[in-house]
């Protein structure tokens, strides 16, 4: 048997008990990390436990939504949960891009437990040189 000695965590866990499995009214948040790597930007999710089928990723205008959901697995009618500390249901977060992202081009990976998005920074949006024109490059025209 495990013990444990964190009184909060029983509190959350009675909570949950109380509610029952899937009657959360929202969903929770997952952890992530955002960074610039270059020419584009990075976000990734930590999703451990969670089946690649069950991701789903939108992108509706500058809106980046991720949802995820964790499932408990089948228990035979003989076993006895002793500890479950596992959050189980849904989990979603949204993500608001900037115009300067280029979200037709977005790549998603999943890999241990963890989604990776890279977006790239549009075009239009990368630094670039202005030539400058001097009297000599001007045209007269006569009308």
């Amino acid at each position: 048997m495990l013990m444990r000695t964190d009184p909060f965590r029983e509190l959350d866990r009675l909570a949950q008990h109380l509610t029952g499995p899937g009657t959360w009214s929202r969903p929770s948040a997952m952890a992530m990390d955002a960074y610039r790597e270059g020419d584009e930007y990075v976000v990734a999710f930590d999703l451990p436990g969670v089946s690649p089928e069950a991701i789903d990723i939108d992108v509706e205008r500058n809106m980046l939504t991720v949802k995820a959901e964790r499932r408990p697995v089948a228990k035979a009618d003989d076993v006895h949960m002793e500890l479950s500390e596992r959050p189980l249901g849904v989990f979603s977060r949204q993500i608001v891009l900037a115009d300067t992202l280029d979200t037709e081009k977005i790549k998603a990976d999943y890999d241990t437990g963890v989604l990776t998005l890279r977006i790239p920074i549009a075009e239009r949006a990368k630094p670039r040189k202005i030539a400058i024109g001097g009297e000599s490059s001007r045209k007269e025209i006569s009308g």
